[in-house]
């Protein structure tokens, strides 16, 4: 087949592409950074990710399965999340256009319209737009990324490497559950060779209370801290003030609210095989070495 990745160069569009390589598919990719480094060595042919319909729907022809990663971490200049809301439409739009057969999009564990969070509400209009487009789909939502590349892990690391005591917002009680992002891109190339339509949580086997994964991430690395509780708003005003010395955002107020609302864990079964404790103890002298900073990959 012939396969689209928006990302292939990317975090997860990079895992799944790997995998489809691997089976001989013809893979390309729409991307908005063609001067990353090509993991590939040419084998993916890019095309601009122009959220221009006509452009990407020609980009799209012969295509058979559109593989969807794209999305916004927070708004920067005129990269809002708003914004990707309509940019996903169009590209939906544009498969739609080059009779594109199916669609693999990856969204987010609890998405809801309802939400006052834009990132929420932005995903599950992203999955109202590829289910009414007619196109058959498979959608992802997982909760928290865990790998090599990851973010969010790699910094709460950082700083216990670092800082004699962790914030932590609020009580602590309220759940994360990440998954392993080779196990979601297991769960998109299975959904890529599917014909039903479904929606599917994507969740690694273990879960925690915010405050045991930090723990568990200081004893494993050897930085165990002292783990404050404070008023959420305490805690993302000191996440601000330590983004002014790396130069990046460190977290968003959406991030604080949808952590403490419990969006990052799954009502359902797992998906995902491996556990978030064993890649951490595997990956223990690496984690949080060196600090990732998001505008640095993206902006």
């Amino acid at each position: 087949m012939k396969i689209a990745v928006t990302g292939a160069f990317s975090y997860s569009g990079k895992y799944i592409t790997e995998r489809l390589l691997a089976r001989n598919e013809q893979v390309i990719t729409l991307t908005n950074h063609p001067d990353r480094p090509d993991p590939f060595n040419g084998q993916v042919k890019t095309y601009p990710l122009s959220f221009d319909e006509k452009d990407m729907a020609q980009s799209l022809q012969g295509v058979d399965v559109l593989v969807n990663t794209y999305w916004v971490r927070f708004d920067k200049g005129i990269n809002t999340q708003p914004q990707a809301v309509e940019n996903t439409r169009k590209l939906v739009n544009a498969a739609k256009m080059a009779d594109v057969k199916r669609i693999v999009h990856i969204s987010i564990a609890n998405p809801s319209p309802d939400s006052p969070l834009p990132y929420y509400w932005g995903k599950a209009a992203n999955e109202k737009a590829v289910i009414e487009s007619g196109i058959s789909y498979t959608i992802l939502r997982p909760t928290v990324l865990v790998g090599n590349e990851d973010i969010l892990i790699n910094n709460i690391a950082y700083l216990l490497r670092r800082l004699p005591v962790f914030f932590i917002p609020g009580d602590g009680a309220y759940g994360i559950q990440p998954v392993y992002v080779e196990d979601l891109a297991d769960l998109a190339v299975e959904g890529i060779y599917k014909n039903d339509n479904y929606i599917l949580d994507a969740v690694g086997p273990d879960s925690y209370s915010f405050k045991e994964f930090v723990r568990l991430i200081g004893k494993t690395i050897g930085a165990e801290r002292l783990l404050i509780s404070v008023p959420p708003r305490l805690a993302l005003r000191t996440a601000q003030f330590i983004s002014l010395f790396v130069r990046d955002v460190l977290l968003t107020p959406e991030e604080v609210d949808g952590l403490m609302g419990n969006l990052l864990v799954s009502k359902n079964p797992a998906q995902g095989k491996l556990a978030f404790k064993d890649w951490l103890n595997t990956n223990r002298d690496k984690v949080g070495v060196h600090y990732a900073s998001e505008l640095e990959r993206h902006y």
